[in-house]
């Protein structure tokens, strides 16, 4: 299989360039240009010599992700699936905003993190994305709809710090001016408590947007929903987020998931007040989406209100997550769990 030429930053593609193409610095440079203008073929980089072309098209491809669906709501929100060579799949979301556009990317394929609530969780997992991978998602997005992408959340299948490296290289690329040029500050990484990997985050000085998957307000709900709490305690959690906080002074944001009689009665609400006290941060209020045969369901409005409203009164700024393509399965992992169940159906014919 050959190379994909969307795995590389511009430092790691130079370097190819220098030692093995022996070509000047700038050749990278005028190939990331040439990438995130959405060419598909190499030869239609004009302003490389074609010898270079030539020696590039026998190594190197330009992606290899390829639509296999997708769904629109009525507000704007598009859901798309991408398959991949090895007949694996993945989820992608564009959702549209007053502020700008913004893509939904998913890091893995499956995910090992087992939360109990999300349909991500209920197939397994098979692979880590490439950077290449999770670039392609944004490029393809921008491609199919012709749309400006300004803003970037890894919030869709997978823990993207459990895929450290190729998370990181894909925001630079990302962030790249000579790419899509996606500023930092409108890139969040949201995690469920990889403690090691929050640490390391805080020492790359790069300006994303921390998300913390919290979903409860006290050990004993988040190690019945959240297995990951069992390595992770919130405890610890937080204690590694406020040295988060000292290196770097941006806000967290905290994502609480409204499942009705678990997590959302006042009481939790201000057993997660006292938690936050004192810290940069913001709750986001998710009313989560029934899995189909799950056995959580989402809190009424009125309960998520008055749990928005409690935190609020205890001086932890909380506001609820507007909802968008529900009637798409927008849910993470939802579209992707029927192109599994039709592709197992398909085989046994």
């Amino acid at each position: 299989m050959k190379l994909n030429l969307f795995d590389y930053t511009i430092d790691q593609l130079t370097e190819i360039y220098m030692e093995k193409f022996n070509q000047k610095k700038y050749r990278a440079t005028q190939t990331f240009k040439w990438l995130y203008q959405g060419i598909e073929n190499i030869y239609e980089m004009s302003d490389l010599p074609l010898d270079l072309r030539k020696a590039m098209v026998e190594e190197f491809e330009i992606g290899h992700l390829e639509e296999k669906e997708r769904r629109e709501s009525q507000d704007g929100t598009i859901k798309f699936l991408f398959s991949m060579p090895d007949n694996t799949a993945i989820e992608t979301v564009l959702m549209r905003y007053n502020f700008g556009d913004t893509v939904c990317l998913s890091s893995q394929v499956g995910c090992r993190m087992g939360c109990d609530f999300c349909a991500s969780s209920k197939l397994d997992f098979n692979r880590n994305l490439t950077a290449g991978e999770i670039v392609e998602q944004v490029v393809k997005v921008t491609k199919i709809t012709g749309r400006r992408v300004s803003n970037v959340v890894f919030m869709g299948i997978g823990e993207p710090l459990d895929n450290y490296d190729n998370v990181i290289n894909a925001i630079k690329i990302l962030n790249s001016e000579h790419g899509l040029n996606i500023g930092a500050r409108h890139i969040s990484i949201s995690t469920c408590g990889l403690i090691p990997r929050i640490l390391q985050l805080a020492d790359e000085n790069i300006p994303c947007t921390l998300c913390i998957s919290l979903h409860a307000s006290n050990d004993n709900i988040r190690n019945k929903i959240m297995p990951i709490n069992k390595a992770y305690d919130i405890n610890n959690l937080l204690l590694a987020c406020k040295k988060y906080l000292e290196k770097t002074n941006r806000r967290i944001t905290f994502e609480y998931a409204m499942i009705y009689g678990v997590n959302d009665s006042t009481r939790n609400a201000c057993e997660l007040a006292e938690l936050l006290r004192g810290m940069l941060c913001h709750v986001n209020l998710i009313p989560i989406n029934a899995i189909e045969g799950g056995k959580y369901r989402r809190s009424p409005n009125k309960t998520v209100m008055a749990f928005r409203d409690a935190l609020n009164n205890r001086g932890i700024t909380a506001t609820v997550r507007r909802e968008l393509g529900t009637e798409i399965d927008a849910a993470c992992g939802q579209l992707r769990r029927k192109y599994y169940e039709g592709y197992r159906l398909y085989r046994h014919r």
